[in-house]
């Protein structure tokens, strides 16, 4: 009987389990939905500072030696210190939504240490930051608060260390690694190179500027947007994440309910088959003390 004791514990302890799971996934799903609606918001807005941005430095490199607009359009294939900027969760219980950041961000620490650059990881995400510091591989600069509660001027403040560094020369290059939102059943890893900032070569006409604006106001509009640029797409990155990471919790959450009610399906079976077992022994017991009397 004791066996038949441990076994319903087990059971009740699952099916505790279970509702726990089954709750996570419901608030997942609820949290998922309204980032999403950020989510779509700051892409839009991104995208129109993109467009805006493509428009301005191209009028500006026409009218400057050479199409010379500044360090923060200037392509370096060869960067002697490389920043690398990823995004993890604060939490876990989400599969393998962090560790695919991470191990993205070691091939990228690999490669580039091979190319004989200098590496230097900056992290918003404790799991991220728990991973390196416990691996001894320091990190320039960590924020363990930021990704589970996204807010653009504490992601301008977090941007803004790395923004100052390569205009004043210390980098040559700012990478943006963290996976991002694909689908309700898929996240996807974004690899971003935030600066220098790449341009399409676009041929853009007066007539369809998208901006009535002097010429000569033309570089210190283009200043200014280069830094709302850098610090949405910033934000972006940690609405993106968010939201990949509510969907992955959300699936994993799912997958441990559905485990665990098979679980308790199978422990249900041992103690039918434990409870028939002991019925029939005590029977046995009955008849032989039956047949004794005889």
């Amino acid at each position: 009987m004791a066996n038949l004791k441990e076994i319903k514990l087990q059971i009740g302890s699952v099916k505790n389990t279970q509702k726990t799971t089954k709750a996570m996934k419901l608030v997942s799903s609820a949290k998922l939905t309204r980032t999403r609606q950020l989510s779509d918001q700051a892409r839009s807005y991104a995208g129109k500072i993109n467009d805006v941005l493509s428009d301005i430095a191209t009028r500006v490199s026409k009218v400057q030696d050479e199409g010379n607009i500044g360090r923060a359009f200037e392509i370096n294939d060869n960067p002697k210190t490389v920043d690398i900027v990823f995004v993890t969760a604060d939490k876990g219980l989400c599969g393998g939504f962090n560790m695919a950041t991470i191990k993205t961000v070691s091939k990228m620490m690999e490669d580039y240490s091979a190319k004989g650059a200098t590496v230097r990881l900056r992290a918003a995400g404790r799991k991220g930051v728990d991973y390196f510091n416990f691996q001894g591989i320091s990190l320039h600069q960590a924020v363990s608060d930021l990704s589970s509660a996204p807010e653009y001027d504490r992601a301008a403040d977090f941007i803004n260390d790395v923004v100052e560094d390569f205009n004043n020369g210390t980098t040559d290059k700012v990478v943006v690694v963290y996976n991002g939102f694909l689908n309700m059943l898929a996240q996807e890893i974004r690899v971003r190179e935030l600066l220098p900032i790449s341009l399409e070569t676009v041929e853009v006409k007066e007539a369809s500027s998208m901006l009535n604006i002097e010429p000569d106001d033309d570089e210190e509009v283009l200043n200014e947007l280069t830094g709302k640029y850098i610090d949405f797409n910033m934000y972006y990155a940690l609405i993106d994440s968010l939201a990949a990471e509510h969907s992955a919790r959300m699936q994993a959450m799912e997958a441990a309910t559905k485990n665990a009610k098979e679980k308790v399906d199978s422990l249900t079976v041992e103690y039918n088959k434990a409870r028939q077992a002991a019925i029939t022994t005590e029977l046995i017991e009955i008849i032989s003390g039956v047949e004794s009397l005889k």
